[in-house]
């Protein structure tokens, strides 16, 4: 009886591997599939990101293009500049000349 039992054991052992076997193949695809997963999530935030970041620097140039904009705006150059173009005005030592018809 002694080899039936060993025989039993080992039969037993053998089932118990293979279900240790088992069990951990599907923690492991579980695990790979997860890891796929924040990995494709992972490259969205980092596209994100980086569109985010060009949006900044896009904004960063306008705001500096606005502020130089505005030093201009308050110079008598622009000031000269807008009467001449909108009111016609002129310096009192300017001459015109007007095209003949």
């Amino acid at each position: 009886m002694a080899g039936y039992a060993k025989k039993k054991k080992k039969k037993q052992n053998r089932t118990a591997m293979l279900g240790i076997i088992l069990v951990m193949c599907a923690l492991l695809t579980v695990l790979g599939y997860q890891t796929m997963q924040l990995q494709a999530r992972s490259d969205e935030y980092t596209a994100k990101l980086e569109a985010i970041q060009a949006e900044l620097e896009a904004e960063k140039e306008r705001s500096e293009e606005l502020e130089a904009e505005k030093i201009y705006t308050q110079s008598k150059q622009y000031v000269e500049q807008e009467a001449k173009e909108k009111l016609g005005l002129v310096n009192p030592n300017e001459i015109i000349l007007k095209p003949e018809e």
